[in-house]
């Protein structure tokens, strides 16, 4: 990514622009996960993407659309984890 550190890389960036990264890796990975219980080779594949799926949109909507440190813990998280899956050569 950028060579900025992570605890400075949002320092003048507004929260409501945050969030919207924040919307925005979570729609991305949601389709990640989906796209792989789609097209899994077994149903308890399947079910296991489609479970994170769901767990994702559980922690989307757990988090407060103003809680800055909460936001970019999960931008990093979730950046790591696309970042794995695209690593991994994940349709």
């Amino acid at each position: 990514m950028s060579s900025v550190p992570r605890s400075e890389r949002y320092e003048n960036i507004p929260t409501a622009l945050v969030y919207d990264i924040f919307a925005e890796l979570a729609t991305q990975l949601t389709g990640r996960y989906i796209r792989l219980s789609d097209t899994a080779p077994s149903a308890a594949e399947r079910d296991q993407w489609w479970q994170k799926a769901l767990e994702l949109r559980q922690y989307k909507r757990a988090v407060p659309a103003r809680d800055r440190a909460a936001l970019i813990a999960h931008i990093s998280q979730w950046e790591a984890e696309l970042s794995r899956l695209r690593g991994a050569h994940c349709v």
